[in-house]
């Protein structure tokens, strides 16, 4: 006995294979900067937009308290980007690769969630949780992973 399918039709896609916009989330860790130079190295290999992502966090506790919440994660930024655009320019010449910095405020999962939204990105690339305590409540890694709404990569 033999079966026989039907093969569904197919539409044409535009463009190739593979993301064209990679967002990486960075925060200024050791994983976070490792994870930031893999998505880096993919995006150049598949000439794919690199969008790195800094979340500031709201700590709305230090912001009660009159701490200079708002100006300390800004510094972070602006750090994270004279990094980004150091590494950058040493490469230059040697690796062309197109990306953008962009800083959204919130929990690290949402703000990274709206980025990939906003982006449209096809991968989100993060490093592994530093702290112990993501072992049991769920590190932002895992959270991106069980919402299945992109591939992710999760450098150590």
């Amino acid at each position: 006995m033999t079966e026989q399918h039907e093969q569904p039709a197919y539409t044409f896609e535009r463009g190739t294979d593979g993301p064209k916009v990679i967002v990486v989330g960075v925060d200024g860790s050791d994983s976070s900067l490792r994870a930031a130079a893999y998505a880096g190295g993919l995006a150049r290999r598949q000439h794919a937009l690199l969008a790195v992502v800094y979340v500031q966090p709201v700590l709305a506790a230090g912001a009660a308290l009159g701490a200079p919440v708002a100006d300390t994660t800004d510094e972070i930024a602006e750090d994270l980007i004279t990094q980004i655009r150091e590494a950058a320019e040493r490469v230059k010449g040697i690796f062309e690769v197109r990306w953008e910095f962009h800083t959204f405020r919130g929990d690290a999962y949402g703000g990274l969630v709206k980025a990939a939204d906003e982006l449209k990105a096809d991968a989100v690339v993060v490093g592994a949780s530093e702290q112990a305590g993501h072992r049991i409540i769920g590190s932002v890694a895992v959270r991106l992973v069980k919402a299945g709404r992109w591939p992710v990569t999760v450098v150590p």
